[in-house]
């Protein structure tokens, strides 16, 4: 079984298998198209200054795609082991788990190595210092010997390299979580709110590097997001359905909705930032994301609920040519996202090296995207052949070996 999104289980079809039982998902192409689309979407949020980030969700509203793609995950987890963990095999689910989690570990190490090399080769060649304090890769550059061990504890993170540390997190912990969801969901849940609360009020966050500072993503506040979409995905979400499809419910996510690109809007047009009230303002701001405002994840909340009632899982869109692109790059969003953080910087590297006129910003935005798909095509390809297994029978070759002796 593979896996194809950062923290999320893969579902292809054709199931997945825990010790002798098969369980059989149905893929649902809605979240490889919205994995996908928020993969375009980070790519072009890491370019600064890029007119065509202004394409993206976060200048629209208070979530982003770090909202979509912890949701996905967590849903993921739950609609696949958690019946796997309430059948009884939670150390089936525990194995392939963290063996999820070590394998985005390695990934992040790599990816953390050869961005930094890139960091540094683009300093050396071009004389440019802005690159490694702009990417927070100074001090590695003056002390890899102490940022080496930093980054292999997870202490230690250049910028655009945050997110996966708190996947890692997650799944190394959805085991246990999974255990107790499916035998207490809505305790567990509550546990999840508790944790949340308490690590507000109290700042509580894992440290950072360098001493003093913590993770950007902080993993006490964004369980609740995690485990939200655990309890979904392990029945929570047919529970919710009389309210998703209720009118009421409807109005109140559009109006809030509404509200939350009134608000963002003050934010680029100046007029109509004097025209929030200041008692508005001290209510709202800060909008934290490192720990999971309410802000945040309410506006995700908005959004889920009217892809759920109008963008059903069988939506003849997603089977067309139109889509095949976005859905691709989501079904193997762990390796674009790699390479995104890389063409990332090789896009603004570009407009800073060169020229940052509006129809370059568009030029390096769209062939970035390209050959985000190119590679997703190839992946896609590359995993349609068939794998080939050579069994080994110990105690038939303990036998032949004998035999040979005698």
């Amino acid at each position: 079984m593979r896996m194809s999104e950062p923290g999320t289980p893969d579902y292809r079809m054709g199931g997945i298998m825990a010790e002798q039982d098969k369980v059989v998902v149905e893929r649902d192409l809605r979240l490889d198209l919205f994995r996908g689309v928020g993969l375009w979407m980070i790519f072009l949020d890491h370019i600064p200054h890029d007119v065509v980030s202004w394409l993206t969700l976060r200048n629209y509203g208070f979530s982003d795609a770090a909202e979509f793609f912890v949701f996905i995950s967590g849903y993921l987890a739950g609609f696949i082991y958690g019946p796997i963990i309430k059948a009884g095999n939670f150390l089936a689910a525990l194995k392939r788990l963290w063996k999820r989690a070590m394998e985005m570990y390695v990934a992040h190490i790599m990816l953390f190595l050869i961005f930094t090399a890139q960091i540094a080769r683009t300093v050396r060649k071009f004389d440019n210092p802005l690159y490694e304090d702009e990417f927070n890769v100074h001090n590695f550059l003056l002390h890899p010997d102490v940022l080496i061990g930093q980054a292999l504890t997870l202490r230690y993170k250049p910028v655009n390299l945050d997110v996966l540390p708190l996947y890692i997190t997650l799944i190394a912990t959805a085991p246990f979580m999974l255990w107790a969801m499916v035998r207490r969901p809505n305790l567990t849940l509550l546990a999840s709110i508790v944790l949340y609360i308490l690590a507000r009020i109290f700042d509580w966050n894992l440290p950072s590097y360098p001493p003093g500072s913590t993770w950007y993503f902080n993993p006490f506040a964004w369980q609740l997001m995690f485990v939200f979409a655990a309890w979904c995905g392990t029945g929570g979400a047919s529970r919710l359905w009389p309210i998703v499809q209720s009118r009421l419910a409807l109005v109140v996510a559009i109006l809030w909705i509404m509200f939350a690109f009134g608000i963002v809007m003050t934010w680029h047009v100046a007029f109509l930032d004097a025209m929030v009230p200041k008692w508005l303002i001290k209510i709202i701001y800060p909008i934290d994301k490192t720990d999971l405002d309410m802000l945040r994840f309410t506006h995700f909340l908005a959004l889920a609920l009217i892809v759920s009632r109008y963008v059903p899982h069988n939506w003849a869109p997603l089977r067309s040519g139109w889509l095949r692109p976005a859905i691709m790059c989501g079904r193997h969003s762990l390796p674009i996202f790699c390479f995104g953080v890389f063409l990332s910087f090789a896009a603004h590297w570009i407009l800073m090296q060169y020229t940052r006129g509006v129809w370059e910003q568009l030029l390096v935005s769209a062939v970035g995207i390209v050959i985000m798909v190119a590679i997703a095509w190839v992946l896609d390809r590359a995993a349609q052949v068939p794998d080939l297994f050579v069994d080994v029978e110990i105690e038939g070759g303990k036998a032949a070996l004998e035999a040979n002796k005698a």
